[in-house]
């Protein structure tokens, strides 16, 4: 095997990727080395070349990509949960300054890592990892879903809203979800009802709740969608969460609902070191779940080698992506 492997590096704000060729790295304690399969591309990977993502602490140059499946090639000292062969996927780096998976391998920490589902392609593994586990984050962790409450999901046939859906879903949840009229299918079809985000949220309040509120609303979308979540929830039990709650908000609609609010940051572990293993267990249930064929990724036809990465990122960036972007790099 060669010591080298090829990359694409981000060098500077704003400027073109390069394919280059840089030194493969080698395992560590507590880690593995992953021969990188395929690559998710994020919305942050963007922001992260063009300088405008302080809070993901990657500074540039860097190789950038929070996602990756792959096959584990060797193991550093005291990992016992991997061995050479295994199918892994993770969300692994390419922020807080650790590599990302835009190159033909990664050294990073097992414990960030599952077993990805015997039923999915490397494409559909490595599209999962950071939008489920911000689904869980907060659906989970945060809000403490029970099977049987009402959830709203704004945003619902987005990346991060469609793994909401499911995962509400299969938690035994009543789901409802707002999106573009055009959405509507992809919403039914994750097992949720759609509600044309042009219609008032009192409405829907009215119309699927009898005017009590959601038990609980996931904002994906930020701005004056977390501010009408507010207004969307229960009464005392209710709770909003929001991977997207950067900005400016009047709270008081949430505190005449006697009700809560919890951000989601699922970069955390990958910047702090604290909490990575429960990444590993998150994507674990995922993987359970992907198994028993209630979580179902929705990727973007098109696919792309690492030669393509530019392209690959241009699709989100002119909103041309019909669903995950998805780079093939073995």
């Amino acid at each position: 095997m060669s010591n080298e492997m090829r990359a694409q590096r981000a060098t500077a704000p704003g400027a073109h990727l390069q394919l280059v060729h840089l030194p493969r790295p080698v395992a560590g304690p507590g880690q593995v080395l992953v021969r990188v399969h395929a690559s998710g591309v994020n919305p942050l990977d963007l922001k992260i070349r063009a300088g405008e993502a302080t809070h993901a602490r990657q500074p540039l140059p860097a190789i950038l990509g929070i996602d990756l499946a792959g096959v584990v090639v060797d193991v550093g000292e005291g990992v016992s949960r991997f061995r050479q062969g295994d199918v892994v996927f993770g969300m692994t780096g390419g922020v807080g300054g650790h590599q990302g998976s835009l190159a033909e391998f990664a050294a990073v920490d097992a414990d960030l890592l599952a077993v990805a589902p015997g039923n999915f392609t490397p494409r559909e593994a490595a599209s999962v990892p950071l939008i489920f586990i911000t689904a869980w984050e907060g659906l989970i962790d945060r809000a403490k879903l029970q099977a049987g409450e009402r959830v709203l999901v704004l945003g619902g046939a987005g990346g991060v809203g469609h793994m909401v859906v499911q995962l509400a879903k299969a938690r035994g949840a009543d789901v409802f979800a707002v999106d573009a009229a055009a959405k509507k299918s992809i919403i039914e079809t994750d097992g949720a009802t759609a509600i044309d985000r042009a219609t008032p949220l009192e409405e829907a309040v009215a119309a699927h709740t009898g005017g009590e509120g959601f038990d609980i609303v996931y904002d994906t979308v930020g701005g004056a969608a977390l501010d009408a979540a507010f207004t969307a929830v229960r009464p005392y039990s209710g709770r909003v969460v929001s991977c997207l709650g950067w900005g400016t908000h009047a709270l008081a609609p949430l505190s005449f609902r006697a009700a809560s609010y919890s951000g989601v940051f699922t970069l955390l572990p990958l910047l702090t070191g604290k909490g990575r293993a429960h990444h590993g267990e998150i994507l674990r249930t995922a993987a359970k779940l992907a198994e028993a064929g209630q979580l179902r990724p929705r990727l973007d036809p098109t696919r792309y080698t690492l030669a393509e990465t530019e392209a690959a990122h241009a699709a989100i960036r002119d909103r041309h992506a019909k669903g995950k972007v998805v780079i093939e790099i073995a």
